[in-house]
């Protein structure tokens, strides 16, 4: 019974061989700062490699996009970003296990679409999953603009 019961503990605590969570909490804040680098230089084959095949976003008015949507948007250019850019030091990831991880941060942006300028800053969740192809970016979610400081 002693070695059945090693076996079974074994399995429910076992982590992937390389996953320790300094190692994947600096792997995923670095995959994020990317992702925000590919937003703002409209990259879309960068965010398609990052996110998730069901990655959605939730905006702060209720506005639902998919990965595929904001993908196509930034093949389209409608937006320029001149700033796309996390607040120094405002950037927490969290692990859940061995395979969640989120990450919190203030964001600034600014840019131009559609004719109209905006500037505003908010917080941000981003929520990545480790897949066998590494750890993706499946939910993000983003705060009203905050009010000016």
């Amino acid at each position: 019974m002693l070695p059945a019961l090693a076996v079974a503990l074994a399995a429910v605590t076992a982590q992937p061989a390389n996953a320790q969570p300094s190692n994947d909490r600096a792997t995923v804040a670095a995959l994020d700062l990317r992702y925000q680098a590919a937003v703002k230089a409209n990259d879309a084959e960068t965010m398609a490699a990052i996110l998730h095949p069901d990655m959605i976003l939730v905006v702060g008015g209720g506005t639902v996009h998919t990965g595929q949507d904001l993908v196509r948007e930034a093949r389209a250019g409608t937006i320029a970003y001149e700033i796309q850019d996390e607040e120094p030091g405002s950037q927490t990831v969290r692990l859940y296990g061995p395979d969640t991880a989120i990450v919190t941060a203030k964001l600034r942006i600014k840019y131009v679409a559609d004719g109209k300028a905006a500037d505003r800053t908010l917080w941000f969740s981003d929520t990545y999953v480790r897949t066998r192809d590494g750890w993706r970016y499946a939910f993000g979610q983003a705060s009203l603009p905050l009010p000016a400081a």
